[in-house]
């Protein structure tokens, strides 16, 4: 029903004012539109709405994700920009804190200011 319709992402901030900092100045997304109730960001073709909430509590789970054609490089790219990637004790990361995933993947994590957890995924075959 909806397979031909073109889907909008949604995050939360409580924190617009460092949510447009990081979502445009460290991570480069265009920004589309800021009003009173979301910022809104060029996210390669899909709207991306950072809306603006009085309090939230983030997931413990990847709220959103990047598909990248090399994790390490994308990740050597956003630590000079401040982005500090997530380590977990029950995984098997290497130097760059990437997993390599059993299917083949190469994912790592990372945080924006409002603790949303965001990934990296560079696909490839097992």
């Amino acid at each position: 029903m909806l397979q031909a319709n073109a889907p909008i992402a949604f995050i939360a901030t409580a924190r617009p004012e460092r949510a447009w900092a990081f979502y445009a100045e460290t991570l480069g997304l265009p920004l589309l539109a800021d009003d009173d109730f979301s910022l809104v960001f060029e996210l390669c073709g899909v709207p991306l709405r950072v809306q603006k909430v009085r309090e939230m509590q983030p997931q413990p789970s990847t709220t959103l994700g990047w598909q990248v054609a090399d994790a390490a490089g994308t990740v050597a790219s956003l630590r000079p920009r401040g982005v500090a990637f997530e380590r977990y004790s029950f995984l098997q990361q290497d130097e760059h804190d990437i997993w390599d995933a059993p299917g083949g993947a190469r994912i790592a994590w990372f945080k924006d200011p409002d603790g949303n957890l965001l990934s990296l995924t560079e696909v490839r075959a097992a």
